[in-house]
């Protein structure tokens, strides 16, 4: 995002109801492609925290009761820029006897932006299916199925992350 614009300004307002049609169309597409018999998952693992609300909705959506979290932090380098992510290291595994290397298991968050937090998962899971609700172009790659691309200088507004408040009209002043 350029330095002259401000998040909002080229923002990506994600309401409860749209994530909750976003995340059903997920499991829709996710459906019946499993590895397991008939196409089944074996487990669901929702990336923290952002991942959260769209596992829990794929796994009622396909009846997966096995439901677990993995946890990354990126940690920032000093002296640059916040955004400038340098390494980052997960902090909370899912259940090693679940996970394998991965095979029949859906990991799901809500966004992949750069990719990195994708990539460092799946050099720890490669078998696993990587599915994202919204996808910028740096990350797409990362993950195997996703519903919706946004440019990379996007800011997508969760609606966990927001609070209703007047907004100035874009022209004018009333």
């Amino acid at each position: 995002m350029s330095a002259d614009r401000l998040p909002h300004e080229k923002g990506f307002h994600v309401s409860w109801d749209q994530i909750h049609r976003d995340a059903r169309a997920l499991a829709w597409r996710l459906d019946g492609k499993g590895p397991g018999e008939g196409g089944t998952w074996k487990a669901v693992v929702g990336i923290t925290r952002g991942g959260l609300v769209p596992a829990m909705i794929v796994s009622r959506e396909l009846d997966i009761r096995v439901v677990d979290t993995i946890s990354v932090k990126s940690y920032h380098s000093g002296g640059g820029k916040q955004d400038q992510r340098r390494e980052a290291q997960v902090i909370k595994a899912p259940n090693a006897e679940v996970m394998g290397d991965g095979t029949g298991v859906l990991i799901v968050d809500d966004l992949v932006d750069s990719g990195k937090t994708l990539e460092l998962i799946r050099k720890l899971y490669p078998k696993a299916h990587f599915a994202c609700v919204y996808a910028k172009p740096e990350g797409e790659k990362q993950a195997d199925t996703y519903i919706t691309s946004v440019s990379q200088d996007t800011w997508i507004f969760f609606p966990w992350d927001m609070a209703l408040q007047y907004v100035q009209p874009m022209r004018g002043s009333d």
